[in-house]
């Protein structure tokens, strides 16, 4: 049996856990945990820990919370004195630099939620919910200099429901993830998975998300704004203005009515406000600023909203 590989693991929140969790259990050799400084959280702005390290304690590994690693000199000697045999990288959060790139023989090891080149970037899981794609997957890839532009190693397809949120799918693809790791590195420890090159021409990008995104445009069809409400959850979710504040939409479905893109319509205790294409959004659940989120038929009850209004910007 061949000896174990050595790792570091750099990694900070949750969607990493299963990996860093799989990574151990399989048996192999995590000399160092890399995550996240410690940040100030919640109204009192008391310092929270990442989800890896807390896991990383539960698990009794070593770790480190550099605030930069690019030019820690530090950092790289920490590392060099390691020799790992891989560096597996998880939604760590910092750009992985070239002398990092180039310490380990087997490389720079990143699990990508998406099957790239497709949604390349920072929200993959977010944009292809948000997207309308029936299915994706995850990757692992030898990082390089560019944006998720490494060679592919490993693929795993997940179908994606209508029902799903990018916060019910992302667990799902962390979990197939980790499997995926543990067989991509056996896989290049044996010498029986190969780097292949993506095909830029099929790329496209995932950016980071901006509070702009949630809001809502009803010149969309129905069915866009219903997948980019389940693609943009938590934040920025999906919003738009009613009496000059703004409204959260909470839950919704598409329905085919004819009605004026952001035209409020009540009927028989249904609310429906009009879209793109001859489609309308039926409202299950809103939430009124500074309000709590409500049903339909409680925020019928209590705005009593007519027909002659409409939802956004006048």
């Amino acid at each position: 049996m061949p000896p174990s590989l050595q790792l570091v693991f750099c990694g900070t929140p949750s969607f990493a856990v299963p990996s860093l969790e799989k990574l151990a259990g399989a048996g192999f050799d995590i000399r160092l945990v890399v995550t996240q400084p410690d940040r100030p959280k919640g109204r009192g702005l008391e310092s929270a820990i990442s989800p890896v390290k807390q896991r990383s304690l539960e698990l009794r590994l070593p770790i480190t919370q550099p605030d930069k690693i690019k030019n820690n000199d530090e950092f790289r000697a920490k590392l060099t004195a390691l020799a790992p045999d891989a560096i597996v990288v998880v939604g760590y959060g910092h750009i992985i630099p070239q002398w990092m790139l180039d310490l380990p023989p087997l490389g720079n090891i990143n699990l990508h939620a998406s099957l790239l080149p497709k949604y390349r970037g920072a929200a993959p899981v977010q944009w292809a919910i948000a997207r309308g794609e029936c299915v994706t997957g995850v990757t692992t890839m030898k990082i390089d200099a560019g944006l998720d532009t490494g060679d592919i190693l490993l693929q795993r397809e997940l179908p994606i429901t209508a029902d799903d949120t990018s916060e019910m799918l992302a667990p799902r693809l962390a979990s197939i993830g980790a499997d995926l790791l543990v067989e991509t590195l056996r896989g290049l420890q044996s010498e029986s998975v190969h780097p292949r090159p993506q095909d830029d021409a099929q790329a496209s990008l995932a950016p980071i998300l901006k509070k702009q995104d949630g809001l809502i445009d009803f010149s969309r069809s129905a069915t866009e704004i219903v997948n980019r409400l389940r693609g943009f959850q938590p934040w920025p979710g999906a919003y738009t203005i009613f009496r000059g504040n703004n409204l959260q939409v909470r839950k919704a479905a598409p329905i085919k009515q004819a009605l004026a893109p952001g035209q409020l319509h009540v009927e028989q205790n249904h609310l429906l406000v009009g879209s793109a294409h001859n489609s309308a959004l039926e409202l299950f659940e809103v939430q009124p600023e500074g309000k709590k989120r409500m049903s339909a038929r409680d925020f019928l009850n209590g705005y009593r909203p007519t027909n002659a209004e409409k939802l956004g910007r006048l």
